[in-house]
This record gives C-alpha cells, sequence and structure tokens, in this order.
C-alpha cells in the first residue's frame, strides 16, 4: 500500500514533533502552571495563554520545518544531528504547553478557547509523566524502539543480509511457500527485544496520559474525535458492521484461489489464511497478489505506464497532469515556489529519504512534494494523492494557527485518497492518455485489484490500536501481548501465524507503528471517509456514471465544495466539515458497498459452493 505523511496533521504540535523545531520560548512570563498556585484561573488569562502559544508555534514552525526539508533531502550524521535536536527542543515545547493547557481543565472559557485547550493537550501523542527522570527515561526508551526498528535486518539461510525493503520485495513477488515462511519469520526476529522496552513505554505513557486528567492513554487517543472516547470505539466497531460482508466475501474469494496456487493442505479452507501467503510483511493489503487471484479476461486494454511513455510524460509533466487536475475544479495553479523547492525526482550525488510526501514549510504557500517519482501508471495516482494534501495545506491557511489542519487526523488521507479515486478511465481518456474508456466488463479487474488495497486493509487498520488500546487499559498484560494480537487477527482479518508463535516473540513490534508509538485508527477512518466523500463529490458534479466509474474531473461545483470543506482545517468538529461535504454529521460505510457493489456480486457468484468464514 502506498501511504504518505504529511507536514501538516491534526495540530501544530503534532507538525512540530514530527517536523519542527526551534528554541524554548524566551518569554520571561511567569508559566500558567505557577500563576494558578497565586490566582484563580478565568476566560481571559485562557486568551492569554493561547495567544502566547500560538505565537510562540508560528515562529517555531518554519524554522523546524526547515531543518526537516535539509534533513530528508541531505541525509548526514550532521543533518541527522540537527533533526533530532530540534525535534527534542520542539517536544519539550510542546510538552510544557500541553501541561499548562491542562490547568484549564475546570475554567469556564469559551468554546473557541476549550477546543484550543483540547488541542494542546491532545496533540501529544505519547505524553511524557511530569517527572524529569522520567520524561527522559521515556525519550531514551523512544528512541531505542526506533532505532531497533529502523536497524532491523534479516540475515538468510545464504548468508545474505537482508533489510527489510528488500524481504518486502520478496514478499511482494515471490511464490515459493518455504521463502515467504522463511521471510516472514525472519523478520520478526527482530521485536522480541523490544518488548521489555514497550511494557515500559506503555507504563511511561499512561502516566503521562494520567498526568493530563486521563484514565490511560488509549482514551487520550480516543477523546480527540469530538465525541466521548467510549462512543468513538463504539463508532468503529459500527463502521466495521457495515463494511464486514464485503470483506468476508474477497477473503473467501482469495482463500479458495490461494488453495489453488499452494493446496489446500497449506491453506485450509476453512481456516484463517496463513499470513505469509497476502504479498505484504503484515499482511495488510493485498495488492501484491493480484495476479494469483485476477478473473480471467481482465486486462481492461490499456497500460497508464506505457501510455506515460507514449505521451512523452516526464517526472514534471506528470505532477503538471495532476495540478491540472486541481486548476480543473477551480483551485488556483501551485505557486512558483513549488516547483522551484520539490524534489521530484532522486538525486545522484546523495541519499535522499524518498517515501512520497507532501509539505507545508511556511503555513502560507510554500508547499512542496518530495518524491523519486517513477513513471508509472501507479506513481501518477500517487502524485494527485500528495497534491490533494498540498491543497488541503494551502486552503486552510487563513486560519489560526491551531487550527491549521485537517478537522481529524483521518481527513488529510482521506482528503488525498479522494482525488485519487477520481484517476479513471474516463479521466484518463479527458486528458488523452487513453483512446477509448473500456466496457463494464473490464471493471471487475480493476475493482478487484483495489479492494485487494482498500478493502484488505480495513479490518487490520481497526485492531491495531484496538490491541493497544487493551494494553494501555491492563486488559491485555504483557505475557499475553503476542496471544492477543493473533486473536485480533483472527478475529477480525481471518488471517492467522503460519507457525506457532510463543509469548516471547512479540509480533506487534515487527509493525513499525507499534514501536514508534503512531496511533493508527486515522487510516481505518481514512479508507472509509474517501468513499463517502468521493460518493458525495461525485453527486455534487452530477455525475450519471457508476460511482466506481465517475471522475469529479473539471466540476468546479465539486471543486467549490471541496474548497469549503479544506478552509475549515481543524476549526469546527470533524462532525461539521461531514455535513458540509456529504449532508450528514455521522459516517457511512456504505459507500464503500456502493463503490465495490459489482465487484461484491461477481465475488459472491465465484464464492457459491465453497465454505467461506473463519
Amino acid at each position: 500500500m502506498k501511504k504518505t505523511f504529511t507536514l501538516s496533521s491534526l495540530t501544530l504540535v503534532i507538525t512540530s514533533l514530527l517536523y519542527g523545531c526551534g528554541q524554548a520560548s524566551t518569554d520571561q512570563t511567569a508559566p500558567v502552571a505557577q500563576q494558578s498556585k497565586q490566582q484563580v484561573l478565568t476566560s481571559q488569562d485562557a486568551e492569554v495563554f493561547l495567544t502566547k502559544a500560538e505565537k510562540e508555534f508560528e515562529q517555531l514552525s518554519l524554522e523546524g520545518n526547515q531543518v526537516e526539508w535539509v534533513y530528508s533531502n541531505f541525509i548526514t550524521e550532521d543533518t541527522e544531528a540537527l533533526s533530532a535536536r530540534t525535534n527534542q527542543k520542539i517536544t519539550e515545547v510542546g510538552v510544557k504547553y500541553a501541561m499548562e493547557a491542562a490547568n484549564f481543565d475546570s475554567v469556564e472559557v469559551t468554546a473557541d478557547q476549550r477546543r484550543k485547550l483540547d488541542m494542546l493537550k491532545l496533540s501529544l501523542v505519547m505524553p511524557a509523566p511530569q517527572d524529569p527522570e522520567k520524561s527522559a527515561e521515556l525519550a531514551r526508551v523512544t528512541s531505542a524502539l526506533n532505532g531497533m526498528y529502523g536497524k532491523g535486518t534479516y540475515t538468510d539461510k545464504s548468508g545474505k543480509v537482508l533489510s527489510l525493503g528488500e524481504l518486502s520485495s520478496i514478499m511482494a513477488n515471490s511464490r515459493d511457500y518455504d521463502e515467504l515462511l522463511e521471510m516472514w519469520e525472519g523478520w520478526r526476529e527482530i521485536s522480541p527485544d523490544m518488548k521489555p522496552l514497550y511494557v515500559e513505554q506503555s507504563a511511561l505513557g499512561n502516566e503521562g496520559a494520567q498526568g493530563l486528567g486521563y484514565k490511560d492513554l488509549g482514551v487520550m487517543w480516543r477523546s480527540k474525535y469530538d465525541m466521548p472516547a467510549d462512543d468513538f470505539a463504539k463508532e468503529l466497531d459500527r463502521l466495521w458492521g457495515q463494511i464486514k460482508p464485503l470483506y468476508d466475501d474477497l477473503h473467501c474469494y482469495v482463500r479458495t484461489e490461494l488453495g489453488e496456487e499452494y493446496g489446500i493442505d497449506k491453506v485450509a479452507q476453512d481456516k484463517p489464511i496463513p499470513a505469509h501467503l497476502l504479498g505484504n510483511m503484515w499482511a495488510q493489503s493485498w495488492g501484491n497478489i493480484y495476479d494469483l487471484v485476477a478473473p480471467e479476461d481482465a486486462d481492461p486494454g490499456y497500460d497508464v505506464t506505457a501510455q506515460l511513455e507514449k505521451n512523452n510524460y516526464d517526472e514534471i509533466k506528470m505532477v503538471k497532469g495532476a495540478e491540472q487536475f486541481f486548476t480543473s475544479l477551480g483551485f488556483d495553479a501551485l505557486p512558483e515556489t513549488f516547483w522551484t523547492r520539490s524534489l521530484f525526482t532522486k538525486p545522484e550525488d546523495r541519499d535522499v529519504i524518498c517515501h512520497a510526501s507532501a509539505w507545508d514549510l511556511d503555513d502560507k504557500d510554500d508547499i512542496r512534494i518530495k518524491m523519486c517519482i517513477q513513471k508509472t501508471g501507479e506513481e501518477f495516482g500517487v502524485i494527485h494523492h500528495e497534491l490533494g494534501h498540498n491543497f488541503y495545506q494551502r486552503a486552510y491557511k487563513d486560519q489560526p494557527k491551531l487550527y491549521r489542519g485537517s478537522a481529524n487526523d483521518g481527513f488529510h488521507e482521506a482528503i488525498g485518497d479522494t482525488i485519487a479515486l477520481s484517476v479513471t478511465p474516463k479521466y484518463l481518456k479527458k486528458i488523452g492518455l487513453i483512446d477509448t474508456i473500456p466496457d463494464e466488463s473490464k471493471d471487475i479487474g480493476l475493482l478487484l485489484k483495489m479492494a485487494l488495497d482498500k478493502v484488505a486493509f480495513i479490518p487490520f487498520g481497526l485492531l491495531v490500536d484496538k490491541w493497544r488500546w487493551g494494553v494501555y487499559s491492563g486488559e491485555i498484560t504483557p505475557e499475553n501481548y503476542n496471544s492477543a494480537w493473533w486473536e485480533l487477527r483472527e478475529q477480525y482479518q481471518g488471517i492467522a501465524a503460519p507457525v506457532d508463535r510463543d509469548e516471547n516473540a512479540f509480533d506487534p513490534g515487527a509493525k513499525y507503528h507499534i514501536p514508534g508509538g503512531t496511533p493508527y485508527s486515522r487510516y481505518f477512518l481514512a479508507h472509509v471517509q474517501q468513499f463517502e466523500f468521493h460518493k458525495a463529490l461525485c453527486e455534487i458534479s452530477g455525475n450519471t456514471d457508476p460511482i466506481h466509474r465517475c471522475s469529479i474531473y473539471n466540476s468546479k461545483e465539486a471543486g467549490t465544495a471541496l474548497n469549503t470543506v479544506l478552509e475549515m482545517g481543524a476549526s469546527q468538529p470533524w462532525q461539521e466539515a461531514y455535513k458540509v461535504l456529504t449532508g450528514k454529521e455521522e459516517m457511512d460505510a456504505t459507500a464503500v458497498l456502493d463503490y465495490f457493489s459489482p465487484l461484491q456480486t461477481w465475488l459472491k457468484e465465484k464464492n457459491q459452493g465453497k465454505q467461506c468464514g473463519f
């Protein structure tokens, strides 16, 4: 799955934690925490505090983003050290303001002030305890976990040392059962040593969350969605309940095809699918095994990669083409600085971080992308996705500092993916990349390929945080870490470990977001929201095609509606932004079912007589 991250996230503090830096404040005014001991705090005090916080973050943001840009594009020991030091400084500033914001929990303030105060508190993903020694220990443990993951390798049976990238490539392309099993087990050798550190990190993060007034860290994470924490958990379960029938049909079909490939002695037709056979190290997306499960006569009759070459598209022309999508909706063209400051190709003379990403350096117009663009059809879609982030970033630039982010942390990814959903054959014909639109008989292959990535991911996007919420609440104890992980994998995904795993294995640690302490529910939300946004925009555009064939290209009406939501940033509860676009304040996963309706009908036909379920 091609994922991206964006410099603008839910709040400025998250932005700064990821990419920011700056000096500690030189303002000699006594911190609010000290003032509270001397006087009763008021709404006016909150306004003074928030004005000071936003002003300081405004000063830190540009410098920090510039430091991280240089590090990502010129990776040396010096730039790495500079990035680490400045990130530490901004973390300290974030902690300071989060702790001070908590002093206003019982103060009567305006709704706008309360929203900003809550943002300052909730922006800390892994809050440190209010104890210098424990805070330092949390920083040490977190750094150690990240280092263990980042340096992880596996030495195969031939003695070759393989990185995660190399292992993932084998997982994607090999069809040798035993080789896949070796790679799968090999990568999981990196995580057992993480377990004691993870236990410590969880305990310290819980203590930090409790210092901010939350029962545990899981409750704190769930509290940032403009609804009670328990209600948010129920909302995710409700959405999953809507999608599960489609997932079950996909699972049944894929299991049957894998049984034919590897034998039903290896892929039992009444049990979960072995986790190493789905083309991905974590079995979170299955697109890499499309060749094994593709329908007969699924070729749509065109190859976007070949068409890009035929039409003389280089990397810049690909980006220009994606920009044209947005200008066709009524958005202003990208600023000249975008073209002079972005990274489009991998330099030959230095190391860079090639992972596709969208950047907003100054909260105004200095927006950029960083990609080592490959001239492929897949990358053409990714560019549309990345520019979705950039146009979102520019749309909310006039909001107050703390509101320059997405309505909730799923929105940014959802908006990027919404745009990518409009890269349809109809769109490709309109821009001259293909000559004819394939008839609907070719849709099944295209839909299946997308479902292997999008639909297959959804239960994984849900269970990662469900496991962590159980850890943080104490329901899942260290001795049960691994068994609870696989129980959730089987329950939600119908996937099982291919070999017995003991409790020392700590398989959750083999997924970056676990040792990295990165919340994961945002990805679940994005995979639901993008289809609802796409459906709503298609309806606004006057589309009469099936939803999976719709492109909003050239629709000023759709562009106006989209821009209205983007301009709101994080200034209102996400439900308000949702209502502007969809007419409802509640998410509805039936849009996913509508999009894949032809595929689900086809899957049910293929599954007749099969023993489905797990």
